[in-house]
C-alpha cells in the first residue's frame, strides 16, 4: 500500500516540479517547435533532458529539481518537506536509533580534530578511546589543516560495517601517541539526555526525541531509577522536536491504563485510526509531573496532550509548539525522500493543537519569535491572550478541566522563561563551542581531583578567576562583548563551564544533573508530584 502511494506522489510531485521548470525556460527558445502529443510526464522528462542538453549554462539538475519540489510541498503546509540524500540519512539515522561507523562525537580546534565523546559499546570506546584524544592520522594521512571540514571529518569517521580504519591518536594528559585499527560497526544513539534521582523518591528522565529506540531506552532508565527508590517521576520534554508517532503511542502506554484512547489520527486519504494502550506499562500508578516549553512538538505534544487529558500527568512549562500534522517518508532511488502530510492528529478528547499556517511559511517559522515579543513566554496570561485560545474551541479532560485547540498545548503550571540564562552572549559562547575548547584547553586537569561524577556534581565549581580566564580567552574569537550582558551571564556562564566539564569527563548525564541545579521548572514539577 504504502510503496503505491509513494509512486502516485511521486508522479505528482513530478508533474508539479515540471510546471515550475517550465517557468524558467522561455516561449521563444521553443517557438515553431513542437513536441507532439505527451501526457504530463513525457513533458517532465522532456523538459529535463532539454535543461541538460540545450540550456545555455551548466547548471545542477538534482538542486533545481529539489527546490522546484520543496516549493511545492512548501505551498500545502509548514512540515512537508523536500530531503535530499544527506538530509534524509542524517534525518533516518538520528531517529532510527544509531549509524554505522566508528562511535565518537569531536570538535575541530585550531586546525586539530579532539574527541570530545566516545559513544559506550561502539568501536572506539572497545578500542580504548578516551575523550580528549586529538587525532593525528588516519590511514597514514595527517587529519589537520585549515581545509578540513565536519563534512570531509564524517567521511572518514563513518563507513559501512566491517570496514577498518586505522589511526593514530595523543593521549590528552600524557601527549603519548598509539595507533588503533577500527572496525566500523553499528554505533546506538541513546533518545535518553540523562536520568537520575532527584531527592529519595522522586526521579527525572530526559528525552531528546522520538526514535525508533525511546520506548527501550526510558523503560531501562526507569527500571534502574526504580531501583534506587523511584516512586515519583519528573519527565522532561522540553526541546524534544518529535519523532515517530508509534514511539509516541509506545511511551504514552507506559503511564495510562490499559485500552484508553492516546490519540488517533485522520486526513482526507487516511481513514480515522485510534492508538490504544496496552497491557505493558511500567509506571501507571506513580504521580506524574512533565515538562513542556515552545520547542516540544509534535510526539511531544501527542503524549503530553494525551497526559494532560487523561488527568495522568501535570503539565509544567510554557505553550507548547503547536504541531498537530502527522508525515510519512516517501523515498526515491538516489536517497532523496519527502516528507508529506498525511494526516491530522487528535488528542483524546478530540482537539487538535495544530496552530494556523494560513498566514504563509515564514510567518509560521516565526511565531515562537512573535510570542516572545509580545510578552507571552514571561506571562500566563499573556498566553491565554494570545489569538489562538481567544478564538479555540474549548474541550474537557475526563475530570472535567478545560483544555484548547488550535494552538499548542497550555500547561497546567506556567513557568516564565529565563532571560538570563538565555542571553544573547550565552548563545554565541555556545555556539563558538567555547565551553568545551576551554575545557581541552585549561580545565581537564581539574578531573584529576574528582575520580567520580558524584565527587565532581558536589565538589567542584568554577570560581571567580576561573570565570575571569575564560572571559579572556574567549574574547580572542569573541572580540565584542557587551559588558552589561557579560554581567547578567556571568551566573549562566559559570554554571554552563562546569556542566560542560561533567559532559567532557562523564557524559551528558553529569551536564543535565549541573544545568538543572537551580532549574525552576523541575523545583514546581517537584512540588507538583509530591
Amino acid at each position: 500500500m504504502k510503496k503505491t502511494a509513494a509512486i502516485i506522489f511521486r508522479s505528482l510531485i513530478l508533474i508539479l516540479c515540471g510546471i515550475a521548470i517550465g517557468i524558467m525556460i522561455t516561449d521563444s527558445n521553443l517557438t515553431g517547435r513542437s513536441f507532439g502529443s505527451m501526457n504530463e510526464e513525457d513533458k517532465v522528462s522532456r523538459i529535463m533532458q532539454l535543461i541538460r542538453e540545450k540550456y545555455v549554462d551548466t547548471v545542477n539538475l538534482n538542486r533545481i529539481q529539489g527546490e522546484a519540489i520543496n516549493n511545492v510541498l512548501q505551498n500545502l503546509d509548514p512540515h512537508s518537506v523536500y530531503l535530499p540524500p544527506q538530509q534524509a540519512q542524517s534525518i533516518n539515522e538520528r531517529l532510527d536509533g544509531g549509524f554505522d561507523g566508528i562511535g565518537i562525537e569531536y570538535q575541530l580546534l585550531r586546525d586539530t580534530v579532539f574527541v570530545t565523546q566516545v559513544y559506550p559499546g561502539g568501536p572506539a570506546a572497545k578500542a580504548g578511546i578516551l575523550a580528549g584524544d586529538r587525532v593525528l592520522t588516519v590511514e597514514g594521512k595527517p587529519l589537520s589543516g585549515s581545509k578540513l571540514s565536519a563534512n570531509k571529518i564524517d567521511r572518514l569517521f563513518r563507513g559501512e560495517r566491517n570496514t577498518t580504519l586505522h589511526v593514530v591518536l595523543a593521549g590528552m594528559h600524557n601527549g603519548k601517541t598509539r595507533n588503533c585499527t577500527l572496525t566500523r560497526d553499528h554505533v546506538d544513539l541513546s533518545s535518553l539526555d540523562a536520568g537520575y534521582m532527584l531527592s529519595d523518591d522522586i526521579g527525572y528522565i530526559k528525552l531528546s526525541k522520538f526514535a525508533a529506540t525511546t520506548d527501550n531506552d526510558f523503560r531501562t532508565s526507569l527500571k534502574k531509577l526504580q531501583t534506587h527508590g523511584l516512586q515519583k517521576l519528573i519527565l522532561d520534554l522540553r526541546g524534544n522536536g518529535g519523532g515517530y508517532l508509534n514511539a509516541a503511542t509506545a511511551m504514552a502506554g507506559e503511564f495510562v491504563p490499559k485500552g484508553k484512547l492516546i490519540v488517533y489520527t485522520q486526513g482526507a486519504h487516511e481513514p480515522r485510526t485510534d492508538y490504544f494502550a496496552t497491557d505493558t506499562g511500567l509506571f501507571r500508578q506513580g504521580n506524574l509531573a512533565v515538562l513542556i516549553d515552545e520547542y516540544s512538538a509534535s510526539a511531544s505534544e501527542i503524549l503530553a496532550g494525551c497526559l494532560q487529558d487523561l488527568d495522568r500527568a501535570t503539565l509544567v512549562g510554557r505553550r507548547s509548539f503547536g504541531k498537530g500534522l502527522v508525515q510519512e517518508q516517501f523515498p526515491f532511488d538516489d536517497g532523496s525522500a519527502i516528507n508529506l502530510t498525511v494526516a491530522r492528529y487528535y488528542t483524546p478528547s478530540g482537539r487538535s493543537i495544530q496552530k494556523s499556517y494560513k498566514k504563509g511559511i515564514d510567518s509560521y517559522h516565526n511565531e515562537i519569535a512573535d510570542r516572545l515579543r509580545k510578552g507571552e513566554l514571561y506571562s500566563a496570561q499573556s498566553s491565554m491572550s494570545d489569538s489562538a485560545f481567544r478564538t479555540a474551541s474549548v474541550y474537557h479532560t475526563t475530570k472535567g478541566k478545560k483544555v484548547y485547540s488550535g494552538g499548542g498545548i497550555m500547561p497546567d503550571i506556567f513557568i516564565p522563561a529565563d532571560t538570563i540564562v538565555n542571553t544573547v552572549l550565552v548563545q554565541e559562547l555556545s555556539d563558538q563551542q567555547l565551553f568545551t575548547a576551554y575545557v581541552i584547553d585549561h580545565l581537564y586537569p581539574i578531573f584529576k581531583k574528582y575520580p567520580t561524577e558524584d565527587d565532581f556534581i558536589a565538589g567542584f565549581n568554577i570560581s571567580d578567576d576561573q570565570l575571569h580566564q575564560f572571559i579572556l580567552y574567549a574574547s580572542n574569537t569573541i572580540k565584542e562583548m557587551d559588558s552589561h550582558e557579560l554581567l547578567i551571564s556571568k551566573p549562566s556562564i559559570k554554571t554552563l563551564l562546569k556542566a560542560f566539564a561533567g559532559r567532557f569527563q562523564w557524559g551528558d548525564n553529569a551536564y543535565y544533573r549541573t544545568v538543572n541545579g537551580d532549574d525552576v521548572c523541575i523545583k514546581k514539577g517537584m512540588n507538583a508530584v509530591k
